[in-house]
């Protein structure tokens, strides 16, 4: 009877995943997403695309063959682009959190953009974690362990 339990668990765990995310063409990204994709990211292509209803919310994830991952809002604006450990294009980034990086780190680039319910978190090459409003202000940085 246990391992039964333990199955069905697993397996409904599988379903469960594999319907959060449905792999999906580039065409249907919304039009907004794809011409992100087209304006910043024309140096790479997309590996894979992903329908995602990560956390209740229908939105889209991208992997690029670079190893950059963006993922968009289900109207096709962009939430989050993660380039790793490799700086990210940063002409969609608000003047004013690129202007604060320039000014209080410049010898840094940004890594990471990630527009969450609240603020907008950003991280530099060298592992700062910069927390701004939506709006850009900043509101804190610290050092990330790694």
């Amino acid at each position: 009877m246990k391992r039964k339990i333990i199955f069905v668990s697993l397996l409904l765990g599988f379903v469960l995943s594999t319907n959060a995310q449905k792999k999906i063409e580039t065409t249907e990204l919304p039009k907004a997403a794809q011409d992100f994709l087209q304006k910043y990211f024309n140096h790479t292509s997309v590996n894979i695309a992903k329908k995602d209803a990560e956390h209740g919310e229908k939105g889209y994830e991208v992997k690029l063959k670079d190893g950059t991952e963006v993922e968009f809002w289900k109207d096709g604006a962009y939430r989050e682009v993660d380039g790793g450990k490799k700086p990210i294009p940063t002409a969609f980034i608000p003047k004013s959190v690129k202007d604060y990086v320039a000014k209080n780190y410049p010898d840094e680039k940004i890594t990471h953009i990630d527009y969450g319910h609240k603020n907008l978190d950003v991280d530099l090459t060298n592992n700062i974690d910069l927390e701004f409003t939506k709006e850009g202000k900043i509101l804190k940085g610290k050092k990330t362990k790694f």
